[in-house]
């Protein structure tokens, strides 16, 4: 049974839409065709925002918490304009042009690699310039068809694994951001990186209020509760600031439940077109720009590939493994990687948390439309992003995970020329929380794997390249340690 089945059963009984402007909405988004409604598309837009309205706050942290190579540092109001000017462009981009339910921002982990390795070694303006850069060779690569022929290349069975990988990465992602899992402090000295809790036992009424908010959002969707997801993350984020602002509680992470001062801030586009291009290779040297650059394409590359991949799966869009107009879909997101740098915000790209919209019901571009004007609507309104805890929206990332792990099912367990690389690409998205890693990993075990059994035809010439690239990719730092 599909995702789409399990969210509403009379999937045949979508009605007529009435003519005029409606009517052109469903003709545009395909509406009725892949057999949803409006409403289901503006409710799956919503969840999708709020899912990941967490980056407009996050980012500003991230970036600003390291100096370039001058000593400057940026603007938290900057970059927190940049951050959501980004994602509603981006988002409306994707859904007018690819017409699928996928949202971008800012990249966590690469804009870590922004932040931490590249700012370091040369101005935010050049580091900046490098993601432009980026962005130009994964759009180059759209515009070709190779990234669309790279993504058709790789093993059905393999994508499904790329599905169950990111299935529990967003689980992990939900319950450690919602402090249900937490990292051991000395994890380098025992044999237990994470624990429950922040000591090992669940306690406070943060993780309270994730529980119930999980409870309610397992009991209503098994109800088959339209809206389900948004329910749940609206009533446990009222019962958060129930506890917040009526019984001081505390210990909400990054976000609390806090009601803003002031409704309205004025946006801050100090950062826009702020960028050098080619500086980067000056300052930080021409071998060390290069690496930069390979690592952000390969990243940027890879991890929207199995998001867009496994999104897909979950809505019903793929048809024989194919995703309806995935060269749109991949230029886009190329296109994301330009603005994020144009802006000052690191690179934007598909984001996991769309598959929380998918769980509620989107389908089309539509509801990507919807989270991409909320994203705008932050541009005047950043306090109210605020309101919702992680603790309120993490559920849904445990849920729709765990939903995507069903993919297990189809996999062909039994076939000795996918068992290891299936289960490297599922395991080490989560253990390494990088798409990038567990893909890269599964590749090399799958080409490995069909030459050592003589069937290196099998594998093929590409994905042969993409196995020798992702062992440069893994060595990258040991071979630049060579040149120094």
């Amino acid at each position: 049974m599909t995702q789409a089945e399990i969210q509403d059963p009379v999937l045949d009984e979508v009605p007529e839409p009435p003519p005029g402007r409606t009517k052109l909405l469903d003709r545009f988004f395909e509406i009725r065709a892949r057999q949803t409604t409006i409403g289901r598309e503006v409710r799956g837009g919503l969840t999708t925002f709020v899912a990941m309205a967490y980056i407009v706050l996050l980012n500003p942290l991230i970036l600003g918490a390291s100096a370039d190579i001058t000593g400057a540092r940026l603007s938290a109001a900057q970059v927190t304009t940049a951050t959501a000017l980004a994602a509603a462009v981006m988002t409306i981009l994707m859904g007018v042009v690819g017409n699928a339910p996928l949202a971008l921002a800012a990249g966590l982990g690469i804009n870590g690699i922004v932040a931490f390795q590249m700012a370091p070694s040369m101005t935010w303006a050049q580091a900046f310039g490098l993601v432009v850069l980026e962005g130009v060779c994964i759009v180059l690569m759209a515009v070709s068809g190779v990234r669309e022929r790279i993504m058709n290349a790789i093993p059905r069975p393999l994508k499904m694994a790329i599905t169950v990988g990111i299935g529990l990465y967003i689980a992990l992602v939900g319950l450690v951001s919602a402090g249900f899992v937490t990292r051991m402090p000395d994890s380098a000295q025992t044999t237990v990186p994470v624990r429950l809790g922040a000591s090992g036992h669940l306690h406070g009424w943060p993780i309270v209020v994730f529980c119930f908010g999980l409870l309610l959002m397992v009991v209503l969707m098994a109800r088959k509760v339209p809206g389900a997801v948004l329910i749940s993350i609206g009533v446990a984020t009222v019962f958060a600031v129930v506890l917040h602002e009526g019984f001081g509680v505390g210990g909400w992470g990054l976000t609390a439940p806090a009601l803003p001062d002031h409704v309205v801030a004025a946006p801050d586009f100090g950062l826009f077109g702020h960028i050098d291009l080619f500086g980067g290779f000056a300052s930080a040297g021409a071998l060390a720009a290069t690496v930069f650059l390979f690592t952000l394409v390969l990243s940027g590359f890879f991890d929207a590939m199995g998001t867009i991949t496994s999104v897909s799966d979950e809505a019903g869009l793929s048809k024989n493994g194919k995703v309806p107009r995935m060269g749109r879909i991949l230029l886009v997101d190329g296109a994301g990687a330009i603005a994020g740098g144009v802006t000052g915000s690191s690179p934007n790209t598909v984001f996991l948390e769309s598959a929380a919209g998918v769980g509620e019901g989107a389908r089309t571009g539509l509801a990507s439309v919807v989270t991409g004007l909320l994203f705008a609507g932050t541009l005047l309104f950043t306090p109210l992003a605020g309101i919702v805890p992680a603790q309120a929206a993490a559920p849904a990332l445990v849920v729709i995970g765990g939903m995507m792990v069903a993919q297990c099912r189809n996999i062909p367990w039994n076939d000795p020329d996918y068992t290891i690389p299936v289960f490297l690409t599922a395991a080490l998205i989560p253990f390494t929380y990088s798409i990038t890693n567990g893909v890269g990993a599964g590749l090399i075990a799958f080409v490995l794997i069909k030459i050592g059994r003589g069937k290196w035809r099998e594998a093929g010439w590409l994905l042969s390249l993409l196995a020798l690239v992702f062992a440069v990719y893994f060595a990258v730092d040991g071979v630049e340690a060579l040149f120094r």
